[in-house]
């Protein structure tokens, strides 16, 4: 994997910063400006003091470009551009490695799962959870119907063959104790969707404390998705099997 970037790295004080979100962008064009304005709006309103680091993983539909212009004008901003697309797990990595929060996490730029949850995120954590990660209760439509069914069948295997206690494994909105989740994430082989699974496997297994809070899940009907939901759907029950006999002997 190739970064290059880090604009704005040296504008705030690494040393005081509160929590570093990050947002791993791949052709995000329809959304994404406003989609920034909303998160920053909500930080904005918060006493913390933050960072943002975008990881754009291959663009070309002018995504990068918009993160660019962002970050000229907010000091809170680092940007990081991929020079071959590696996957939205490889990029929450990326960024999590990189940042300088006492507390990180990610929230996916889609902003179907509202930014208002980071704030009681940040407070569990301070309270000495290690892990927070955000079950979405959806608001289910025709249009999301098929999505729902999926991902309810997708956890209900996750947690029989994986034997984890949680909802929701696959949301895009999970934050850490910044020094907890780096032996993690170097432990982390999968790079693309089930990235999200292993991470929590692997820190349930490691005996940390994991806070689920309920979250409204609402379809952002100005995007066009990413995911293949049949074909990525596959590929996630293929990866939960073979991760399973990887981590057979520590199951019990």
């Amino acid at each position: 994997m190739s970064l290059n970037g880090g604009y704005n790295a040296t504008k705030m004080d690494k040393k005081n910063i509160d929590i570093s979100i990050v947002i791993a962008c791949y052709n995000e064009m329809e959304h994404i400006v406003q989609s920034i304005a909303e998160l920053t709006d909500f930080l904005d309103s918060t006493k913390l003091r933050y960072e943002l680091i975008f990881v754009d993983d291959c663009s070309i539909d002018g995504t990068a470009q918009k993160i660019i212009d962002f970050s000229k004008k907010h000091k809170q901003a680092i940007c990081y551009f991929h020079s071959r697309n590696v996957g939205r797990g490889g990029s929450v990595s990326e960024g999590l490695m990189k940042s300088n929060g006492r507390i990180v996490g990610f929230i996916d730029i889609d902003m179907e799962i509202s930014p208002i949850y980071i704030l009681p995120a940040y407070k569990c954590i301070e309270g000495g959870y290690d892990v927070v990660i955000a079950a979405r209760r959806y608001n289910v439509e025709t249009a999301t119907f098929v999505r729902w069914i999926l991902s309810r069948g997708y956890n209900y295997l996750a947690r029989k063959l994986l034997k984890i206690p949680f909802a929701d494994t696959e949301a895009g909105f999970k934050f850490f104790n910044s020094k907890k989740i780096i032996p993690i994430l170097k432990e982390t082989n999968d790079k693309k969707w089930f990235w999200d699974t292993e991470v929590l496997v692997r820190a349930y297994l490691a005996g940390y404390k994991i806070k689920e809070l309920t979250a409204l899940y609402v379809r952002n009907d100005k995007k066009t998705s990413t995911v293949r939901i049949f074909k990525d759907t596959k590929d996630y029950f293929i990866s939960l099997i073979k991760f399973r006999r990887e981590i057979k002997p520590l199951l019990h």
